[in-house]
């Protein structure tokens, strides 16, 4: 499995069984968005930094709420969560993804606002071999809260989205004290390619991608 990150939320995994693409976003953030190429779309909630299919073709599956979903053989589950930490008053709600491929599951927390997970959210995510979680603040949670996200989770490996990159307008702050915060010295690549018989066994590791 490959995966790339074009900034903000938006990664796209290339798995044997298909591709996905999740959080599309509009130029308007400042960003060049990503051809839609892909067999699967997710849009975790309708902003227009996460929700910009207008270009899927008519083929690809758009996945835009909760619930459980399959396509040939990729495994996708939408798990209900807030965009705030006030159940949703300020910003709505916000759909958490679990996706397993190739033996590997994943999951990207979408504009997760909640301080914490409740243990029903810890226990439909299950467990987890990479993590993607907005770390930014100000829109999400951030550095402390991520934290404590992750030790919810407990991933083999994390991958930290929705913060500063040069280009990007959304108001929001870097990784830097993310990384300060979690302690792990992160490894920066253009792509992650992964396999299930090479995923860390046991220290967990932080992957920062290029976008």
């Amino acid at each position: 499995m490959q995966i790339s990150w074009f900034g903000h939320s938006c990664f796209r995994l290339e798995a044997k069984e298909g591709s996905i693409l999740i959080d599309p976003f509009s130029k308007e953030i400042g960003l060049k968005p990503p051809k839609i190429k892909d067999d699967i779309v997710l849009v975790t909630h309708e902003h227009y930094d996460h929700n910009n299919v207008a270009d899927a073709n008519s083929e690809a599956f758009v996945i835009r709420n909760p619930g459980e979903y399959e396509k040939s053989g990729i495994q996708i589950q939408g798990i209900p969560s807030w965009h705030d930490n006030t159940n949703g008053s300020e910003r709505g709600p916000n759909t958490i993804y679990v996706m397993t491929a190739e033996e590997i599951t994943l999951c990207h927390l979408g504009d997760l606002g909640q301080e914490k997970l409740t243990d029903q959210q810890v226990e439909a995510i299950g467990d987890v071999d990479v993590l993607m979680i907005p770390v930014g603040g100000n829109y999400t949670i951030g550095p402390k809260e991520a934290v404590e996200v992750i030790s919810q989770i407990g991933p083999k490996i994390v991958m930290p989205m929705h913060y500063k990159i040069p280009g990007l307008t959304v108001e929001i702050d870097s990784a830097e004290k993310f990384v300060k915060e979690l302690g792990l010295t992160p490894e920066k690549l253009d792509k992650l390619k992964i396999q299930k018989k090479t995923l860390p066994a046991e220290e967990m590791k932080l992957i920062m991608l290029n976008a």
